[in-house]
Parts: C-alpha cells; structure tokens; sequence
C-alpha cells in the first residue's frame, strides 16, 4: 500500500502564530526607517543658494525629509522650516518677528508680552495702565501711526460703572442683544435698561419704568458764547434738560473753541420751556433782524442751524430772562 505524502499543515504554524510572525516581522522590517539615522543628510547646493537669498542659512535636516533648521542671517535665531516653504515662500524667521512685534507695540504706548498661540493675528500686550491686553495685529500698527486709539476693557468698564453711578445708576454688564455701543445698567427704582455708552456720560436718557420724558422733567433757559474762529463773538439762546450736557457733547462741534455758560434760568418743565424760548426768538428776530447770524458763519463750529445771534445782543437777552423770572413764567 503506497504512503500518503505528509500534510504540509500538520508542520505550519496556528493562524495567531502566523499573524504574530509576520507582525514582528513587519516591525522588524520597519523600525530602521523610523530611527534618525534612516533621516536624509544629504543638502542639495540649490537649496543652499536659496536659503542665502531669503536670508537664512542651512544648519542641518530634521525631523524628516520635509524639514530643514534654518540660521536667520539677521538675529542668528534658528527654527525649522518645511523645505516647500522655501523653495516656494519667504521663511518667517520667528526672532526677528518678536523684535519687530517689539517695536510696533513701544510706537503704539505698549509692551509687547507673547504670540496668541490660538491665533497668529493677534499677541498679547501690557498697557500703560497695568492691565493685559489681546489685540489684533493690524490695530496695534495703525495705532502707532497715529489712525486710531486702543482701550483698556478693564479701565473702560471701570469708568463706565463710575459714569452710570453718578447718574444713579449701576453697570451691570454687556448689552444682551450683542450691540457694541451699548451696556446692561440697572436703576435704583429697579428696572434694568440697555443705554448707549455715550448717552449715559451725557445723561440724554430716561428711566423706561420711572423717568418723567424731557417734557415733563425740569428744564432750563440757558445763554450760551461762542467764540469763532474767526474772531467773531456770537451768543445763542436755547433750551436743555442738562445744559452742560447739550453744550459739551451736542454743540461744541470744533472743540478748539471757546465757549461758555452765561446764565441758567430753572424752569419747571420741559413743556413750559419751549413756550417761552419760542416767544423769546419770535421777539429777538422782530425786534434785532439784524443781529442774526447767518449759519455759514458758524457752519461746523456750532452743530445748531438758528438761533444764534450776535455778542451784542447779550445785554438785551439777560433783560428778557430778568423779565421772564419777576412774571414767574418759568415756574
């Protein structure tokens, strides 16, 4: 009887046995490449040349096959650079773009501190009131060049609760709506009211829940002068709930110029005050046609289109007010 030939299984080795040998064996295999010594070294001289021409020389290859070490040939710094970087780009030399963060920040009143790690636009600064401060790159220049200004968000805060506090009010945070010029405040009464910025250091606003409006609340005749730029002295007439209020951040357009307060007649409310400072101007422009001034005299110095007359009408203005306060219209 003729012998069977032997099964080749009953010698091969079991199935995890298998896997197990070819993964060593893999690893095996593998493992010399992923160890620095399998890294290039070899520096082609076409890459030399570029690297003196973007300002850097070559050091070494590192990490990979992708990537090179680079000397700035200005700060003498050393990072590393993706080989496509520069064969096709400028290298960024990280040493010389902190010094200039440097001195972009001393022209701009700052000091320069760190890179935002989140964001390559933006770094962080110390501002001259202490406090840190993250600001976009692009600001800080324009800063610098005098086109605009930065802000402490600290500092701001704090002079925005001081600013509602002398009005009665208290800062309470951000507009809840999202709007830039706007903050939550709260009034004593207990309401909770969303105010522009500018409105609350002027006080050209009302409590929705317990403010009378201009036309009840009292109110004021006022006599304010002007001196133009021109030399020329003129007056104006007017009413106002807050008389420094409408002086300093309505009519005041050149801020250069001189201007004062004359007089303050108390009246008891808004309503009674247009009465009167119509039947006053309906009388100067009768009586003094020729003491109007024209408004292309004053034209983007006061922010007013009438009711302006000229400086030597004062006398005769006080005289009205005299008679306005002994009829005890202003009551």
């Amino acid at each position: 009887m003729p012998k069977r030939p032997p099964d080749p299984s009953l010698n091969a080795p079991a199935l995890g046995e298998a896997s197990a040998s070819w993964v060593s064996a893999a690893v095996v295999t593998t493992e010399p490449d992923a160890t620095p010594s399998a890294l290039p070294t070899e520096i082609p001289q076409d890459w030399h040349q570029l690297a003196e021409a973007k300002g850097f020389s070559i050091t070494a290859r590192i990490k990979d096959r992708f990537h090179l070490e680079l000397r700035c040939k200005t700060c003498a710094q050393t990072h590393v650079s993706k080989i496509y970087t520069l064969r096709t780009a400028q290298p960024t030399c990280p040493g010389c773009m902190a010094d200039r963060r440097v001195t972009e920040a001393q022209e701009a009143g700052l000091v320069w501190l760190r890179g935002d790690p989140d964001n390559p636009h933006y770094s962080f600064y110390r501002a001259p009131c202490g406090h840190e401060l993250r600001r976009q790159h692009e600001l800080i220049l324009r800063v610098g060049q005098g086109r605009t200004g930065v802000r402490c968000t600290i500092c701001l805060a704090q002079s925005d609760a001081e600013k509602a506090a002398l009005r009665g009010w208290v800062l309470i945070g951000t507009d809840p709506q999202g709007r830039a010029g706007y903050r939550l405040y709260g009034h004593c009464c207990g309401a909770r009211q969303s105010i522009t910025r500018q409105n609350m250091q002027t006080g050209r606003f009302d409590c929705a829940e317990c403010g009378p409006g201009w036309a009840a609340a009292p109110s004021w005749i006022y006599v304010m002068a002007f001196t133009l730029s021109s030399g020329r002295q003129v007056v104006k007439l007017g009413f106002a709930r807050d008389p420094d209020s409408r002086l300093n951040w309505q009519l005041q357009q050149d801020r250069d110029m001189p201007c004062s307060i004359l007089r303050r007649l108390p009246v008891a409310s808004g309503h009674v005050a247009v009465r009167i400072e119509k039947r006053l101007h309906a009388h100067l422009r009768r009586r003094h046609p020729t003491d109007v001034v024209d408004p292309a005299h004053y034209q983007r110095q006061i922010r007013v289109r009438s009711e302006v007359y000229e400086a030597s009408l004062t006398p005769e203005i006080m005289r009205l007010l005299d008679e306005v306060g002994r009829q005890g219209s202003a009551g």
